[in-house]
Order: C-alpha cells, then sequence, then structure tokens
C-alpha cells in the first residue's frame, strides 16, 4: 500500500515509494543515498532533466522553424547538469566569468553560449572576446564603451550582440526576482534601446543580431510573456529575438504554472504576430528545467518545542538561501514515513534567526 501512495507533482519523474515505504529518486532509495554519501545532498534525476529539455525543443519545434533553446544557467551551476543539457543540443546562458568556465568545460560550444548580465567586467568581456561566444547581450552604454575598445579596431562583422531591453512589464512575482519592471537594474528601456542599437550599428568588429529580454521569474500567467514581446516589437526589425525564460514550476501541492507547451505556444503565437514568423526565437528557461528534478536531503539533528515545534536540519541557508531572499515554500517530507503531518518550522543549522527552511 506504500508504495502505491501517489507522489505529488512536485517530485522528480519516475519518483515512488518503494517496498520499504521509502522515497525513490531515479530509482534510488533516498536513505540509502544519505547513508552512502551524507547530508545534505541534492539527487537529480537525469530522466527527469532529459526529457524536460526534450519537452521544450519539441514545443519549440511544432510550432517554429529556426530556435534555439538556452539553459539559464543560474538556476543550476553544476558541469553535470550543464553537460547533460549540452548533450540534449540545449545553448546556456552565463552571466559571469565563473558560469562561463563552468559552460565550457561542460562542454558547450562557444557559439551557442550567451553572455548576459547588468555588470560586466572589462576581464569578462575580454574573456568571451577570446573564447567566442555566440551572442554577448549589451545591458547598458557602459558595457558599449568597454566594447568599443576591445574591438572597435578589428573591422568587419565580428561580435554578435543583443540589446536587452527592459520591456516595463510589471510581472506578478516577489520583487527580489522581478526583473522587467521600468526601474529595474536589468537592460534599457524602448527608447535608450534604440539608441544602443544605433551606436552599436556603427561600432567596426561588432553585428547587432537582435533583442533580448527577460521580464522575471516563477511566473504564472501569460499575458507579461505577450506584452515583452510587443515591447520588443517596439523597437525594431531584427534577424533574432531573445524573449527570456521565467516559466514558473511547482513547489508546493496544488501549485499550477501553464505547461511548458502552453508557455512555448503563447510565447510563438505572439512573436509571428508582432515579429514575423522568419526571425530566430530564443528562449530561456531555468527554473522550468530543473527545479522539479531536483530533492534535497537532510538530517535531523533535532527537535525543540516551545511555543512552536522547531524542526532543526544539518543545512539551509549555506546551501538554499532562496526561503531567506524572497520566501520559497517547499513541500517537506520525512523520506521513510510518508503520509503523516506535523505542523513545524523547519530551519537550517546556522546561528541566524533567518534560517527558516
Amino acid at each position: 500500500m506504500l508504495a502505491a501512495q501517489q507522489l505529488s507533482s512536485v517530485f522528480p519523474l519516475g519518483s515512488r515509494l518503494n517496498e520499504r515505504g521509502r522515497l525513490e529518486v531515479g530509482g534510488c532509495d533516498t536513505i540509502e543515498i544519505a547513508r552512502e554519501f551524507g547530508t545534505p545532498a541534492y539527487v537529480v534525476a537525469e530522466d527527469d532533466l532529459r526529457a524536460r529539455a526534450r519537452a521544450f525543443i519539441e514545443a519549440l519545434r511544432a510550432r517554429h522553424e529556426d530556435f534555439a533553446v538556452v539553459f539559464a544557467s543560474k538556476a543550476f551551476p553544476c558541469t553535470a547538469v550543464l553537460r547533460l543539457f549540452a548533450q540534449e543540443g540545449l545553448w546556456c546562458d552565463v552571466a559571469s566569468a565563473g558560469e562561463l568556465h563552468l559552460a565550457l568545460e561542460a562542454g558547450f560550444a562557444p557559439e551557442r553560449i550567451v553572455l548576459h548580465g547588468n555588470a560586466k567586467s572589462e576581464a569578462e568581456l575580454v574573456l568571451a572576446l577570446e573564447r567566442g561566444v555566440g551572442v554577448i547581450v549589451v545591458d547598458n552604454f557602459d558595457e558599449i564603451d568597454r566594447l568599443e575598445r576591445l574591438v572597435g579596431r578589428s573591422g568587419g562583422a565580428g561580435q554578435a550582440v543583443m540589446v536587452r531591453v527592459n520591456p516595463g512589464v510589471e510581472p506578478n512575482t516577489h520583487a527580489s526576482i522581478s526583473t522587467g519592471q521600468a526601474d529595474s537594474k536589468f537592460g534599457l528601456g524602448v527608447n535608450d534601446a534604440r539608441t544602443a542599437v544605433a551606436r552599436l550599428a556603427g561600432m567596426r568588429g561588432i553585428e547587432v543580431v537582435g533583442l533580448h529580454a527577460h521580464i522575471g521569474s516563477q511566473l504564472y500567467s501569460l499575458e507579461p510573456f505577450r506584452a515583452a514581446v510587443g515591447a520588443l516589437a517596439s523597437v525594431g526589425e531584427f534577424p533574432a529575438y531573445d524573449l527570456g525564460g521565467g516559466l514558473g514550476a511547482p513547489y508546493l501541492p496544488g501549485d499550477s504554472p501553464p505547461s511548458i507547451e502552453d508557455w512555448v505556444a503563447a510565447n510563438v503565437e505572439t512573436a509571428h504576430e508582432l515579429l514575423g514568423p522568419d526571425k530566430r526565437i530564443m528562449i530561456e528557461p531555468g527554473r522550468s528545467l530543473v527545479a522539479n528534478g531536483v530533492v534535497t536531503l537532510y538530517s535531523v539533528e533535532s527537535v525543540k518545542r516551545n511555543v512552536s515545534t522547531w524542526v532543526a536540519v544539518d543545512g539551509g541557508m549555506s546551501d538554499n538561501m532562496r526561503p531567506m531572499l524572497y520566501g520559497a515554500r517547499y513541500e517537506v517530507h520525512v523520506a521513510d514515513r510518508f503520509g503523516g503531518s506535523v505542523r513545524c518550522h523547519v530551519t537550517g543549522k546556522h546561528c541566524e534567526s533567518g534560517d527558516v527552511i
């Protein structure tokens, strides 16, 4: 009966309770994993990640010819995960020299790497140019100054760049993971984006291939994505458009973000209507690729009861800052005692009152 108990959709594909009543992920008993490798431990279901990568690719392929699925590597900057997505034919989005190094070590061809970020150093731009990254996403005018110094004398069509557009879209998500609103550290407003394009177009060694936008993370509504495409269309016509990511992932029972197919369809249909059907469309899923393919294992170190019940585990803010940064919530279980429930605070071990998972 325990083995037949239905797990919620937040678990990796194929997860189950085995005949001993223990959680299995990727065919592995999580209690045995904890004993062999210790805790905290991230347990990653390879088959789940591959299935989601293929779902994004197939959803795009069914609707559009010229496309790229780009993994937003900040969602899980791990060499093994990056290697898996490289094998599946994805591109990789990086925002620092460290992430660029990981992507290259994982086997991504440089021409399938997109470098963005709101505060790229000159050293990071030099590294990107030396390694031949496919696209540099220009975020601000200071960065244009740096690029002009670095590549302005090379002559001819050279480094492909996109301009990151701030679409002025207010997504319904936490402020700490909202990026598309007008008052944001990311990108240039529509008028400034036009100015940036004109300036870049006049620079030797630079080829402006398109525009980029990203409006935020953990979004459940499709309308903000449609609005962002409209903002890109207002800047001008280009060969390529990177529509960003942001599709939400379910973390709790009852969470119901749009499906991969519905999210891709909304973006492609809007792009066809406003940008034209002959453009390259790039999308950048992050958490929607990896969030539900992983579970974290902890060991309970203490249980304390005062006004509340406090269950302290052997990790916390050192391995997952999301609850502390923007109030993220998770489904929590005892790996070999599913089915019961106790109201309690699950806390980390660190000497900070905010270390509550």
